[in-house]
């Protein structure tokens, strides 16, 4: 099956089977593993694009080989050709005429759920990988809580998702969560030299500094053109409040000009992480209480003007404007507030 947010010449998670860092969640699955005491279902959650995938799919190997009667290296060959008998994939599927369809939907998990009750194909657990939770559609998660609810015996449910906190309670609380997190530099840049050794350091260090822990966004600064203003928003972010207005349009015009580029898609990204960052770092401030009302207040008037500039087509440009003032405010409000003695 393949994957449809895969990115053009990068290996598919089942492909790779080895992802860099996560060594505390990695090491947490193993131990249970190891003491045969694995919960039925796991919920790895944690931003797009740190590997959540491909560590599910290594853990899958891990745990047929751990669990069943062949070498390790076979099991891994089987993983990657998508082969093995007890391994399940739930993903959005190809269309019949082009593309792939916009959700899981309920019959797929009703497919896989039947799946799941033949004679198993070979001795060991079962794996079923469901990537993401978050593209079932309202029918298709209240059938795989019924799955999670009573599930086959011997199988294990890896569910991937970016956004747990839209996920049905009952299926979280059916779930041992386990939290991703963004890795550190140095494996976003093994990540890049594994795919392609001859990287310049230039391009190297460019697209590391704009991962921002995430070895997918990173797979995409290299599609970028080297006069992205995804550098500039970088650098804008890094002091919003330092940065005279006339900036701010500038960036607003070059992200804004074309709604469907993979530029303003990185831009959104860059700005939610900084938003959640702000929120963050205010909630571990003795005197951030402030700063974090202005930090959520400022989420949730980016996102709505993002949702209706989306929904009812407005001017991406006057948007991001929108936007990038609220932060500028945002910033010399809490640099103030910062400022003042104690």
């Amino acid at each position: 099956m393949t994957d449809p947010d895969a990115l053009e010449d990068i290996a598919l998670p089942e492909r790779r089977q080895r992802v860099r860092g996560h060594d505390r969640p990695r090491a947490a699955i193993l131990g249970q593993l190891a003491e045969r005491r694995l919960p039925g279902a796991i919920l790895l959650h944690g931003p797009q694009g740190i590997g959540k995938a491909t560590f599910a799919f290594e853990m899958a190997a891990a745990i047929l080989t751990a669990t069943g009667d062949e070498a390790a290296h076979r099991v891994e060959e089987q993983v990657g050709a998508m082969s093995h008998p007890n391994l399940f994939l739930l993903r959005r599927r190809p269309r019949d005429t082009k593309g792939y369809y916009t959700v899981i939907r309920v019959e797929d998990v009703r497919e896989l759920r039947d799946s799941l009750h033949h004679t198993r194909g070979r001795a060991g657990y079962r794996v079923a990988i469901v990537d993401s939770i978050d593209d079932c559609n309202p029918s298709a998660a209240n059938a795989l809580l019924k799955t999670l609810e009573e599930p086959p015996a011997d199988t294990i449910f890896l569910l991937v998702s970016h956004r747990p906190g839209q996920l049905l309670p009952t299926i979280k609380s059916r779930c041992h969560n386990l939290a991703l997190r963004p890795v550190g530099p140095d494996a976003v840049r093994a990540v890049l030299l594994e795919h392609d050794p001859s990287l310049g350091q230039a391009e190297l260090d460019r697209a590391v500094a704009l991962a921002g822990g995430r070895p997918r966004r990173a797979f995409e600064t290299l599609a970028l053109a080297p006069e992205s203003a995804l550098g500039a928003l970088q650098a804008w972010l890094s002091d919003p409040a330092r940065h005279p207005a006339a900036v701010a349009m500038q960036l607003a015009d070059a992200l804004g000009a074309d709604t469907q580029s993979t530029e303003l898609s990185f831009a959104r990204e860059m700005l939610d992480d900084w938003m959640a960052d702000e929120a963050r770092n205010a909630a571990m401030q003795a005197r951030g209480r402030m700063r974090l009302a202005s930090a959520n207040e400022l989420w949730d008037k980016a996102h709505a003007l993002f949702a209706e500039a989306d929904d009812i087509n407005l001017d991406m440009k006057q948007t991001l404007v929108a936007i990038f003032d609220a932060i500028r405010k945002h910033a010399a409000m809490t640099a103030s507030v910062s400022a003042e003695p104690l």
